[in-house]
């Protein structure tokens, strides 16, 4: 069904990214405890997280099981026990996120703004983040890169998005996400775009009327 109504705001329905809006990025300590899992040669963060970004694309994109990502990732292949274990550490590295963020998207929610996520994330992780409180209760759909088979900046994975809004006209929708390059790929199809930086009275600016001042004679 398409949805008609105007809000205060201009913006009629949300699309946002998860991880580095919603979802918080890893602490060094988060980094450095996973590269330990993974017994990496001198406990050199920088060469982990290379190796750990390579073949990232492609398992976020489901192209990867999980363990043909760690085989990639660490040269051989993890047993059934070890992967277990770094599969846990990676997916609680993207799980935490920002109580400002959480606030603002309650408070649009509660003045009935629709709201999809869309994420670039392997299958695993998009299981758990289906599974918290927050998705439930904020998200009309969740889009994940795993399951679509593509990832941002890919033109259709906003495609696919806007459809889950209901909202037809681009211009209604805000689409959010941390990284530049997914938010100017956005802005191609028509689509409003906020680059967040960190800053929730961005992301508040957009989504809340400002209050109005009754002032008594």
């Amino acid at each position: 069904m398409t949805r008609t109504s105007s809000s205060p705001t201009g913006v009629d329905a949300l699309i946002l990214d998860y991880n580095g809006v919603l979802g918080m990025q890893p602490s060094t300590a988060m980094w450095t405890r996973l590269a330990d899992l993974a017994e990496w040669p001198d406990r050199h963060l920088p060469s982990f997280q290379d190796a750990f970004w390579a073949p990232r694309n492609a398992y976020d994109a489901g192209e990867l099981s999980d363990l043909a990502y760690w085989a990639k990732m660490l040269g051989h292949h993890p047993s059934p026990r070890w992967l277990r274990t770094l599969i846990a550490a990676d997916t609680a590295m993207w799980t935490r996120t920002d109580p400002r963020v959480l606030d603002i998207l309650h408070r649009a929610r509660a003045a009935g703004l629709p709201m999809v996520l869309l994420s670039n994330a392997p299958a695993h992780l998009s299981n758990v983040l289906d599974a918290t409180d927050w998705r439930r209760e904020l998200m009309d759909d969740a889009l994940y890169s795993a399951r679509l088979g593509l990832c941002k900046p890919d033109p259709a994975a906003y495609e696919h998005a806007l459809v889950a809004t209901g909202i037809a006209d681009p211009a209604r929708v805000l689409f959010v996400d941390d990284r530049e390059d997914n938010c100017r790929a956005a802005a191609e199809l028509g689509l409003r775009t906020l680059h967040y930086t960190g800053q929730p009275t961005d992301l508040e600016q957009q989504l809340l009327p400002a209050p109005v001042n009754n002032l008594c004679a």
